[in-house]
């Protein structure tokens, strides 16, 4: 599988999705004219890489300070395949949910995907 790198603009996250060592992370701010579009293929790539896999570790590294809700709805599918594999492979996804400690809007919405992506290892990390 080939990794994926797109660097960040005004309105796109960089990703830097590393099949190659099962390293995800995205960084920056989400909100594209058009965020199905931008984020298909990524959804596409990642779905085959869990495919390919038979129980390795998947660390995601979750950067982003603000993100609308059409890139929300896309990461939650992003989560979903994320969990699905989880479940079949326990204890093999962390999610690294990096947020400024003043940001209780990211925050919370983390602990939101906590809650609804049980199978998920969830680690807030704080930005100094």
């Amino acid at each position: 599988m080939t990794d994926i790198y797109i660097p960040a603009t005004s309105d796109t996250p960089e990703i830097n999705f590393k099949f190659s060592s099962n390293t995800l992370s995205m960084s920056g701010e989400a909100y594209p004219e058009n965020g199905v579009e931008f984020f298909r293929p990524i959804l596409r790539q990642l779905q085959s890489h869990l495919t390919s896999l038979n129980g390795d570790a998947i660390e995601f590294n979750f950067q982003l300070t603000y993100f609308n809700s059409v890139s929300t709805k896309i990461f939650f599918s992003m989560f979903e395949l994320l969990n699905e594999y989880a479940k079949a492979h326990p204890n093999c996804v962390l999610l690294n949910w990096h947020h400024d400690e003043d940001d209780d809007t990211i925050l919370e919405l983390g602990q939101d995907i906590q809650e609804d992506f049980t199978w998920i290892d969830f680690n807030a990390v704080v930005l100094a």
